[in-house]
């Protein structure tokens, strides 16, 4: 089997040998089947999918048969068909300690079918998004990804409270990589293809498949034409604030089936519902939250739109969706803003510090930055831009400028 590498393997590989099981949660068509496969491939052991009608009758009805059945290295598949998984997972993990299960599944896994719930202390979680843009770089520029894996470093170096020493270089190519994953995303089927045509096809029926199965299957919503106004609302406001009583009398929807909504949004990996910064109570706001999608591909499949960046006017949003979507692999990210509407993009928080971090294209720092700078005298920030790049003090905030390509 042709494998390309994940990042996640790096994590995981402390716990291949422990008892715990691994669980692999995340996207629908984000890889989870790949990975367990090649697990097995390099592990061997036994693959099972529960998508198979025989085998899940086997696994329902008679559990202590099936785990019987199987020694070694257990991988089980689209465990959501299973509506007692959790508890299934559970007796053969007590009762059969030669067993080591894997356990993957879309959809309503861990929400609409509970497992983790049964396997406290007894399970390890991992999250497989799709790719990420380092991730992208090692498919589809593996003589360009040393380099950029080099400058990477230098930014979490800065991060954690180093220097950073980064000398930018084909500065073109990684540009028109950068619009590739932000055109079309990091679905790794949709990252394989060459095809721009395919790509929007591949995107297009993975939108399709998640409505008709994840949505309407496992969570059983029935008016799929609001469920998509809503998903195409959100879409066109990517990276703003969500106001959750002007969306639903907009739509005609009442709150709590769209806070329903949203849920099943955020519980399948669609999108994030960013929560804000805040410390001063009375002046920063608290309740409302920024919406991003975890992917860009797939958002803009949902408005059908795939023109290039220099025809787009949501231009600023995808960079700053894209800077979010790589943000979430460092550390905690939030969003900050005041009643008084200083803002800053996005507050990373590693190592109990705070980290304020600006996405512009063009134009100058906005005062929200600045503000920021005041009130928490951060030791470092991050502002992505189109030009020079750099590092430059400001009181005695170390700021690190990078290209929007640098996360």
């Amino acid at each position: 089997m042709e494998y390309y590498p994940r990042k996640v393997e790096q994590k995981m590989e402390k716990w291949l040998k422990r008892r715990e099981v691994i669980i692999i949660k995340g996207p629908r068509q984000a890889g989870k089947t790949t990975l367990l496969l090649h697990f097995k491939e390099r592990l061997g052991g036994n693959y099972i999918t529960l998508e198979d009608p025989d085998m899940l009758e086997e696994f329902d009805k008679r559990p202590k048969q099936f785990a019987k059945r199987f020694k070694g290295n257990l991988f089980l598949d689209e465990v959501q068909y299973s509506k007692n998984a959790g508890k299934i997972i559970k007796l053969i993990y007590d009762l059969s300690p030669e067993i080591k299960l894997f356990v993957s599944g879309s959809g309503s896994f861990d929400i609409k079918i509970p497992v983790t719930n049964y396997l406290v202390g007894r399970a390890i979680i991992f999250e497989l998004y799709p790719l990420s843009f380092e991730e992208f770089i090692m498919w589809k520029a593996k003589d360009l990804y040393s380099i950029y894996s080099d400058w990477k470093k230098e930014v979490e170096n800065f991060i954690n409270g180093e220097k950073a020493r980064i000398e930018i270089a084909f500065e073109n190519e990684f540009k028109l990589l950068l619009e590739e994953y932000l055109i079309y995303g990091g679905f790794p089927a949709i990252v394989k293809e060459e095809d721009p045509e395919t790509k929007i096809e591949l995107l297009k029926a993975l939108q399709q498949t998640y409505l008709e199965k994840d949505v309407f299957f496992f969570f059983d919503i029935r008016h799929l034409e609001k469920f998509r106004d809503v998903l195409k609302f959100l879409s066109f406001n990517v990276c703003n604030l969500l106001e959750l009583s002007t969306l639903a009398k907009n739509l005609a929807i009442d709150i709590k089936t769209l806070n329903n909504y949203l849920s099943v949004l955020e519980n399948t990996y669609i999108i994030k519902l960013i929560r804000p910064f805040f410390k001063n109570i009375s002046t920063e706001i608290r309740k409302r939250r920024k919406i991003c999608f975890i992917d860009t591909g797939l958002r803009n499949s949902i408005l059908s739109n795939f023109t290039p960046l220099s025809s787009r006017t949501d231009k600023g949003q995808l960079l700053e969706n894209h800077i979010f979507i790589q943000l979430k692999n460092l550390g905690e990210v939030k969003y900050w803003r005041t009643k008084g509407k200083a803002e800053v993009d996005f507050v990373l928080i590693k190592n109990n510090e705070v980290i304020p971090v600006e996405v512009k294209t063009l134009g100058k720092i906005g005062r929200g930055f600045y503000s920021f700078l005041n009130t928490y005298k951060p030791k470092r920030a991050i502002v992505f831009t189109e030009k020079d790049f750099g590092t430059k003090k400001i009181n005695k905030t170390e700021i690190l400028f990078l290209p929007h390509w640098l996360i």
